[in-house]
């Protein structure tokens, strides 16, 4: 038998629990940039580099990029607009980069069926590796 359970004692929801592997993050950080690109919002994908900023730890990027944390937490404030050299410090603190390719190999038909992100993220590794 299972009993009620209040909304007050729900755990709200924290996305940077879930991004606990390099897979994961990048098939996350890169439906962030597609999502971005498709609606033209940019904040979408700020927010995704905050998130995972802060599963990996906001003390530890602010110390392997080079930046202060009060600053990082900033650049992935809602309607922030980083800027390029800060972008590249923080995905080098991450071991990641970003790349790009014509858009025509890489943007999923809008209105389709919404992809997986690990099978997303498998499918461009096999394409683009």
């Amino acid at each position: 038998m299972t009993g009620k359970i209040k909304i007050s004692e729900l755990k709200e929801f924290d996305i940077a629990e879930y991004l606990d592997d390099d897979e994961t993050i990048a098939s996350y950080l890169n439906d962030a940039i597609e999502i971005s690109t498709s609606s033209g919002d940019p904040n979408v994908f700020t927010v995704a580099l905050g998130n995972i900023a802060r599963a990996r730890g906001m003390g530890e990027i602010a110390k392997k990029s080079g930046l202060g944390r009060e600053s990082l937490y900033k650049t992935f404030a809602p309607e922030a607009k980083p800027r390029f050299d800060t972008m590249q410090r923080v995905f080098a603190s991450m071991n990641m980069q970003m790349k790009l390719v014509p858009i025509e190999q890489t943007m999923i038909e809008i209105g389709s069926k919404p992809s997986k992100p690990k099978a997303v993220a498998r499918r461009a590794k096999r394409k683009y590796a």
